[in-house]
């Protein structure tokens, strides 16, 4: 008859917890970040289903002069604009349009950081010194007068706003990356798999990439919330989003008018309540992604 196991038995037996269920047990510990990530799941889900949610066609003009600027109530749950149209069903919209672009742009910047700095990261020498330099060049000019000057020559539209906000978002993953490939190129296994004469691109994308993605993750994330902000700031500025079509930013730009801020304070809350919500959210998600991918506080 065998003796019953004892808790230093038992523990011997538990199967050891693998990296991904470590890192979800640490993000879900931090409740900021479980309540951005719901808040953020609310909101993409009801842009998804925007169509089916809003309750009047965003760009119809109403004609009735009643409708004009009327404030919340159980047929306009956040009132009207100055055209009668809607606000609930346009911030839906200018939802879809928004949070488009942050996340195009993002994954748009992401790749292109993540492939120069990989790079930059694993040859090092002249192909480090170039990219290094081009980086520091578009760096060292800010962004926001890169982006006006860039539309200004152009006419504005969401796929080109997308574009240029990825051309111009990847320098700081590029820096990320780079400091990643330089620690993890002297690895054992790195130096293993080139002693094996594995290819280069194989032991990038195989052997260092993978154990990168942690700050690449965060660093994009965090920086979805900044692509929103930006893009607000252009449309608001007329050189981003172009109305009819709905966006948050320039929802803004037309309620800014003295009249409207003073008897209408429904028309610019709304959108700037969505971009603060959605923007604080993203923020609260990447802390808790951080901690989460952190091996410090995760041992």
């Amino acid at each position: 008859m065998t003796p019953p196991e004892g808790p230093e038995e038992h523990k011997l037996k538990k199967k050891p917890e693998t990296m991904t269920r470590i890192i979800l047990k640490k993000f879900f510990k931090n409740k900021l970040a479980v309540v951005g990530g719901i808040v953020l799941l609310i909101i993409v889900t009801m842009a998804v289903f925007a169509p089916l949610i809003a309750p009047q066609d965003p760009r119809n003009v109403e004609m009735d002069l009643l409708n004009r600027l009327a404030p919340p109530s159980t047929e306009f749950i956040m009132g009207t604009d100055d055209f009668g149209r809607d606000i609930f069903s346009r911030v839906l919209y200018g939802a879809r349009v928004s949070l488009l672009v942050g996340f195009l742009a993002m994954l748009g910047g992401a790749i292109i950081g993540t492939v120069m700095g990989s790079l930059a990261g694993y040859f090092g020498g002249r192909i480090d010194n170039l990219i290094m330099r081009l980086v520091d060049i578009l760096i060292s000019f800010p962004n926001i007068f890169l982006l006006i000057l860039l539309i200004a020559f152009f006419s504005p539209s969401v796929s080109l706003l997308i574009i240029f906000l990825a051309s111009l978002g990847w320098m700081s993953t590029a820096r990320l990356v780079r400091g990643e490939f330089l620690s993890l190129r002297e690895r054992e296994y790195v130096l293993a798999a080139k002693t094996l004469g594995m290819r280069t691109n194989r032991i990038i994308f195989n052997h260092i990439l993978p154990n990168a993605l942690g700050p690449i993750i965060v660093a994009s994330t965090l920086s979805v919330g900044n692509l929103i902000i930006v893009e607000s700031v252009l449309s608001f500025l007329g050189l981003g989003v172009q109305p009819p079509t709905p966006s948050w930013g320039n929802m803004l730009q037309s309620a800014q008018n003295y009249t409207i801020m003073r008897d209408a304070w429904w028309y610019p809350v709304f959108p700037g309540l969505m971009i603060f919500i959605t923007v604080l959210s993203i923020n609260f998600v990447g802390d808790g992604l951080r901690d989460a991918f952190d091996p410090k506080i995760r041992s």
